[in-house]
């Protein structure tokens, strides 16, 4: 529990809630109600471990802060996330009720523990652990199958070592979300890249045949489609991307936009994963993938 005025509202309450939900109580010491609800509210903050945090303003003492919420009789409660309320009450309301209402917004126990797993893989591949990382994320995923970000950095690293057959096991649970989530849709767009390789004639050494043919016709889109997808097999995604705007310069629109929507998936692979930062800051875009991003927008927009 922490005790918010005016000067570590925008610390406690707005910047902390980039992390962790906070939960606001706006009370007075004269209200009875409040002397109801307080206690209950602490009682769950230490057994929710961390998943909530309270933060408590008297509002006879910090008028200004009332004011800024438009709080007009206590005890009122309101909900911070990501520096924004998203929910709230009024009145004293019983322990069934408050489970309720806080089990709608706050992670659960075990998508705690996943995004904690997670972000201590993210620490390991930073300092060049692997596996280290790889069994983090594993336990991530299986603690929280639903947490698609944990599962997209798992499948996306057991990809970038080569092992696709274990990539696709643990893809197949969300397949059919890749039609609608573009991270996932990247993955399955990088599986298919090397599926295509898998099944052609074009083997490590196909890049002269490429080549061939594109100085032949500049315009022979689907090789120069093939070779990207080619490149992509390889991990060799600049090169990739390159091809693929050159799809575009000729033509936006060539097969159903599949050079733009390939491009796109690059785009998302080759994202860093994202770090938490203090006090909410969002951290600068990769430089790479910045140039790349202005590149599209560019042929695109052109």
């Amino acid at each position: 529990m922490i005790d918010v005025t005016l000067e570590n509202f925008e610390t406690e309450v707005v910047a902390a809630s980039m992390q962790v939900p906070v939960l606001v109580d706006f009370w007075a010491p004269w209200c009875g109600p409040c002397k109801t609800l307080g206690p209950v509210l602490e009682k769950l903050e230490v057994e929710y471990a961390g998943r909530f945090t309270l933060a408590k303003i008297d509002s006879d003492q910090e008028q200004q802060l009332a004011a800024m919420f438009g709080i007009r009789s206590i005890p009122t409660c309101v909900l911070m996330m990501n520096g924004q309320p998203v929910d709230g009450f009024m009145g004293a309301q019983p322990e069934s009720q408050l489970r309720a209402f806080l089990d709608k917004h706050v992670p659960s126990a075990e998508e705690l523990q996943a995004e904690e797993q997670e972000e201590e893989a993210l620490d390991a591949l930073a300092e060049g652990d692997t596996e280290g990382a790889l069994e983090k994320l594993q336990h991530a995923v299986a603690t929280d199958p639903a947490n698609d970000d944990a599962r997209f950095d798992y499948v996306k690293l057991l990809l970038q070592l080569g092992r696709e057959d274990d990539a696709k096991v643990a893809f197949a649970p969300v397949i059919a979300k890749a039609e609608v989530s573009r991270r996932l849709g990247a993955l399955k767009a990088w599986m298919d890249a090397l599926d295509f390789v898998a099944s052609s004639a074009y083997g490590a050494g196909a890049g002269a045949e490429f080549d061939a043919k594109i100085a032949a016709n500049k315009r022979d889109f689907e090789t120069r489609f093939a070779r990207a997808r080619w490149l992509m097999a390889q991990q060799r995604w600049q090169e990739a991307m390159d091809e693929l705007l050159e799809i575009l310069m000729r033509d936006k629109a060539w097969n159903d936009d599949a050079a733009r929507k390939a491009y796109v998936a690059v785009l998302e692979i080759i994202e860093p994963p994202k770090v938490k930062v203090a006090d909410g800051q969002i951290p600068p875009e990769d430089p790479v993938v910045a140039s790349y991003r202005r590149r599209l927008s560019s042929v695109v927009l052109s």
